[in-house]
């Protein structure tokens, strides 16, 4: 797990690192109330949870914590205050993404509680792509509000971490409309793509200027073991609503001969 903290008391921030210093499994970085570092930060790296304080002068901890959530929508938070605030303060929204809340002056138990509440926060979508391409979420299936934004999401597993570009995604999925018109039909699947996403607070994809990139260490496939060897295609057909998918079985076939 790798999580920020923000807090504009010195002693706090060196407190929290003597709480964490013995756990090897999560990483973490300091800041104090710089709201511009923050984000910076944010945008380039994945960040699975924030530890944020609420009264410092530079920044309110709770209006920040709702600007974190719009850059990194999977992630999770903690208050570290010593203001007397709970989740009655929170807007819905925001609570969603709140795990607890710890006072000041810092208890051992009550901290601890809180990084167990956070446990392994990495979610893993499951995805199959033999039969039908379906996506899960905890066992919930993911539903898209565009049939060509699945699809989109499928071209880009498919590319397997690979930069997909516009002109790519053009050639596959409309490879039959003016380059105008496709280009307004891409840039809806990619608004209806991140929509989706949005909404289980799955963070996976780096929605660049036309060009998409997943992030693959938060994919299970199907189609991934079978290409690494790991599994036997588990379905007679590879993504066969696709047309652009029959390069990809004539692969498959191949090695599975």
């Amino acid at each position: 797990m790798k999580a920020i903290v923000v807090d504009d008391e010195s002693s706090s921030l060196h407190l929290f690192l003597d709480q964490v210093t013995t756990d090897q499994t999560r990483e973490y970085h300091f800041f104090k109330d710089n709201p511009e570092a923050i984000y910076s930060y944010l945008k380039e790296n994945e960040v699975d949870a924030a530890f944020l304080d609420i009264g410092m002068p530079g920044i309110n901890g709770i209006e920040l914590a709702e600007e974190i959530i719009k850059l990194k929508p999977a992630i999770r938070i903690a208050f570290v205050t010593g203001m007397n605030k709970g989740y009655d303060d929170l807007s819905p929204e925001l609570a969603k993404h709140v795990v607890g809340f710890v006072y000041k002056p810092i208890n051992d138990a009550a901290f601890a509680k809180i990084l167990d509440s956070l446990g392994d926060i990495q979610q893993q979508l499951e995805v199959t792509m033999f039969g039908s391409f379906d996506c899960f979420i905890n066992g919930r299936l993911v539903r898209f509000s565009s049939a060509k934004a699945k699809e989109l999401f499928a071209l880009l597993i498919v590319y397997r971490g690979k930069s997909l570009t516009m002109e790519q995604a053009l050639v596959a999925l409309w490879p039959d409309k003016e380059v105008d018109k496709a280009k307004i039909l891409y840039r809806d699947a990619v608004w209806r793509l991140r929509l989706a996403l949005n909404e289980i607070h799955f963070d996976c994809v780096n929605f660049g200027r036309a060009v998409l990139i997943l992030d693959v260490t938060k994919i299970h496939c199907d189609y991934y073991d079978v290409i690494d060897g790991k599994a036997k295609a588990s379905g007679p057909d590879f993504l066969p609503s696709y047309e652009w998918s029959l390069p990809y079985q004539s692969q498959i076939d191949f090695l599975v001969k």
